[in-house]
C-alpha cells in the first residue's frame, strides 16, 4: 500500500487534492470492461467517455462508502486556476459492491481536456452512516478536501488517478 502512496504523492494528488491518508479499502477502476485506471498511466478520451466501473472492497456490506471523481488541472496543468472541477460523485455505496449499488447525486461527466495533461482522480471516502452526503453546489471550484469536511467523511480510505490529453488527428489513427 506505501507504494500507492507514493505513486499518489509523485503525481502530487496527495497534497493538492487530498491530505495523506492511509489506503485501507480496495478500489478497482474500470473503463469499457478492460481498461483499469492505474496512478499515472494515461487513457485517451475515447475510452473515458462512458462512466466506468467501480468496485469497492471493504469489510461488508453494512458499511457504506462515497465516490469522488475530480480534475484538479482545470483549465490546464500549467495555471490550473479553477482547481478542482467535478465529475462525479456516488454515495452509498455499500462495501464489496460496485459504485452501480450506490446513489449518484451528481451525474458523471466526461473527462474531455483541452490544454496540457490532466490527471482524473478518484477519491473514495467511507461515510459515517448512509444519507448524510450532500450534493455540492456547482460542479466549479470544486474542493475535494472541503467536500469532506463539509460532509464529515474524514480522510479518503483509497484513490486512484489517470492522466489524459485531447486527442489530436495525428494520435487517433
Amino acid at each position: 500500500m506505501s507504494r500507492l502512496l507514493d505513486s499518489l504523492s509523485v503525481g502530487r494528488v496527495v497534497g493538492e487534492v487530498v491530505d495523506s491518508f492511509v489506503s485501507c479499502v480496495k478500489l478497482i477502476v474500470t473503463y469499457n470492461s478492460n481498461k483499469q485506471v492505474c496512478n499515472g498511466h494515461e487513457l485517451m478520451p475515447s475510452v473515458i467517455v462512458s462512466k466506468p466501473r467501480v468496485d469497492i472492497g471493504g469489510e461488508d456490506m453494512r458499511a457504506a462508502y462515497t465516490l469522488v471523481m475530480t480534475d484538479p488541472d482545470v483549465p490546464g496543468p500549467s495555471d490550473p486556476y479553477m482547481r478542482e472541477h467535478l465529475h462525479w460523485i456516488v454515495t452509498d455505496i455499500p462495501g464489496t459492491t460496485d459504485a452501480s449499488f450506490g446513489r449518484e447525486i451528481v451525474s458523471y461527466e466526461a473527462p474531455k481536456p483541452v490544454i496540457g495533461i490532466h490527471r482524473y482522480v478518484f477519491v473514495l471516502f467511507k461515510q459515517r452512516g448512509r444519507h448524510t452526503v450532500r450534493p455540492p453546489a456547482s460542479r466549479d471550484y470544486f474542493n475535494t478536501r472541503g467536500f469532506a469536511e463539509e460532509n464529515g467523511l474524514g480522510l479518503p480510505v483509497a484513490a486512484v488517478y489517470f492522466n489524459a490529453q485531447r486527442e489530436t488527428a495525428c494520435r487517433r489513427r
